[in-house]
């Protein structure tokens, strides 16, 4: 079970060596837009106008903070490179800031989950790793809900109901500072270097938001009392 941010990495083939970024402080008049696509900036206003009309109807959700440490980071994944070559996606759930579908859509080529998703996209024309992402009020000082929503895997340190383990989306392991994007390609490398396989064939329905939970509470809870495993060097 991981418990830091492992060495740095650029390429997609050495994902395995991804390290976490920390939010970087804005600088300059640099325009909050520059080097975002058409269609994505159509989104920020769509969410900025559902903002307002919230605002007006007294049905604000989520806090200010949150809100706006969101629309930065999806800001800033909309002119990310990683975002732009297609080795992620992010979708918004119904119109939602606080909960996001991310499509792992490139794995390190290697790697035997890469082999398995082109056999996934064989048999059920699915080429992806669905992640789900949830945020609290209290984002970015509590860490977003992950879950792996499909398909089915074994390894990766994926537990029952899709949750991950990782220390650093337990509140021991947060910091304010990560970025979301390094949070998604972090997941990706984990997955990797933990050998996640497909399991062809699995119950669909095993993966759920309740298990999920329920795992990931019971592993906060067994790692506040015995700690993280931390890998050899030579293993990590």
């Amino acid at each position: 079970m991981l418990d830091q941010p492992l060495p740095a990495g650029q390429d997609i083939e050495d994902l395995d060596h991804y390290d976490m970024k920390e939010e970087e402080p804005a600088d300059g008049k640099k325009s909050e837009d520059e080097g975002i696509e058409k269609e994505n900036l159509a989104i920020l206003e769509k969410i900025r106008k559902n903002q307002r009309q919230d605002h007006l109807n007294g049905a604000v959700s989520g806090s200010v903070q949150a809100s706006d440490r969101l629309m930065k980071e999806l800001r800033d994944i909309y002119r990310s490179q990683s975002y732009k070559t297609g080795i992620y996606s992010v979708e918004l759930v119904n119109d939602s800031l606080y909960e996001w579908h991310v499509k792992l859509l490139k794995v390190d080529p290697d790697s035997p989950l890469h082999s398995d998703l082109q056999v996934l996209k064989e048999k059920e024309g699915v080429e992806y790793i669905l992640l789900n992402f949830s945020f609290k009020d209290n984002f970015p000082f509590d860490p977003p809900f992950v879950r792996v929503v499909s398909p089915v895997l074994t390894g990766g340190y994926v537990l029952g109901g899709g949750a991950l383990c990782m220390e650093l989306l337990t509140k021991q392991g947060w910091s304010s500072a990560y970025s979301i994007e390094s949070v998604i390609m972090q997941i990706n490398a984990t997955l990797v270097k933990g050998k996640a396989r497909v399991q062809f064939g699995a119950n669909k329905n095993q993966y759920n938001l309740a298990r999920a939970q329920q795992s990931y509470k019971s592993l906060v809870q067994i790692h506040e009392k015995n700690g993280w495993y931390t890998p050899p060097k030579e293993d990590g």
